[in-house]
């Protein structure tokens, strides 16, 4: 069974997109480990909406603050410290698409990240959107994932730009899922489009 990590090169990138997409085209369970922000409309409840299988069970939060900031700061002012430990992996017999909070390196407390909640067998989706600097954080984000030894690879969100694109595919040679482009509008029909698109190479990950 897969496990998928799901991070983003920055913050609203396409994370969530991106793992309704995964989790759809598997019939994956979600797991968000850490949500911070919109507790009425989270990440899990905007999968839960865009996927049609019925096989797919959506885990509980590890934690769920209440202020759309960096997990380390919305916890301190919700009075609680982000314990790593806590954090643990739901049980499943099924495929786990797992999504992070921001990039890779966001903090959780003082000490930890959002890369140690990453599990050594993970393998580890990277959204990456072009934006000026994205190839910058691109390549830094890949690059530290391949250094610690992760299966990396990356799946571009938004309108084409094939310099940026070419470049970073280059520079990290990771292997490529494909492309959801600028949507008018993420329905379930269009996650079900991309599901099938990307289900063979999601598969041989």
């Amino acid at each position: 069974m897969q496990k998928i990590f799901v991070t983003g090169i920055s913050t609203e990138v396409g994370k969530t997109i991106a793992s309704a997409i995964i989790t759809e085209a598997l019939e994956a369970d979600y797991w968000k480990p850490v949500q911070a922000g919109d507790l009425d409309n989270t990440d899990s409840h905007k999968v839960a909406r865009l996927i049609s299988n019925t096989k797919t069970v959506i885990h509980p939060n590890s934690y769920a603050l209440k202020s759309p900031m960096s997990p380390h700061a919305a916890a301190e002012i919700d009075g609680v410290r982000i314990d790593r430990f806590h954090i643990k992996e739901p049980k499943t017999e099924n495929h786990l698409v797992i999504e992070g909070a921001g990039g890779l390196l966001v903090p959780l407390n003082e000490e930890d990240t959002m890369f140690d909640i990453i599990m050594p067998s993970y393998k580890v989706v990277v959204v990456s959107r072009h934006y000026l600097g994205s190839i910058n954080h691109s390549l830094l984000t890949i690059n530290w994932l391949k250094q610690k030894g992760y299966d990396v690879s990356v799946l571009f969100s938004g309108d084409a730009n094939p310099h940026t694109e070419n470049i970073i595919l280059h520079k990290t040679g990771v292997s490529l899922i494909g492309r959801i482009n600028e949507e008018t509008v993420f329905t379930k029909e269009v996650i079900k489009g991309y599901a099938a698109q990307f289900n063979t190479i999601l598969k041989t990950l």
